[in-house]
């Protein structure tokens, strides 16, 4: 891959790689680093990009599996660092219409439901991510995760039942 095809696909879906390397690392410093892995590898491989099938999946499965790796190599080493959580203002804006009451109530439901997707299990997490945040669809996260199309829409099912019993047990209802 060529520098210009690298700087196109940069413009073309950079900022959904960039969301996804947080989603994934849950820190923006690692994130930015996972970032810059992700395009120097695409940029030190031989690969031809095919433009007709989807390349934004081929740049997810590298972050994916970059991430992997690497959480791998620090678990060997035994310093996993703790998760922070991210700036919640830039994923959540209050719409004018909603009550500050009913705007806090989402907002409290919404960081509930973040934080149990990052206790879950990756096999939950990855997936509900691809799914939910960035609208992949199943082949596609199947691809990602290289998993059959039958283990993606179980483990949506699964984590989603997951979730909705915690939230249940917590005390959040319909």
């Amino acid at each position: 891959m060529d520098a210009r095809e690298i700087e196109k696909c940069i413009d073309d879906f950079g900022t959904d790689i960039y969301r996804f390397c947080l989603k994934l690392c849950v820190d923006k410093t690692n994130a930015e680093d996972l970032y810059q892995q992700v395009f120097l590898k695409a940029l030190e491989t031989e690969w031809t990009l095919d433009w007709a099938k989807n390349p934004k999946a081929l740049f997810f499965s590298l972050a994916h599996n970059l991430w992997k790796s690497d959480r791998r190599k620090q678990a060997r080493r035994s310093t996993i660092a703790p998760c922070s959580n991210f700036d919640n203002e830039t994923e959540m804006a209050l719409p004018s219409e909603e009550s500050i009451e009913e705007g806090y109530l989402q907002k409290e439901l919404f960081a509930k439901v973040r934080q149990i997707i990052q206790t879950l299990p990756e096999k939950f997490r990855i997936p509900l991510i691809l799914f939910y945040l960035f609208d992949c669809p199943i082949e596609q996260i199947s691809a990602i995760i290289k998993k059959p199309p039958g283990t993606v829409k179980s483990r949506l099912f699964k984590g989603r039942c997951l979730i909705k019993k915690i939230l249940e047990d917590a005390g959040y209802e319909r």
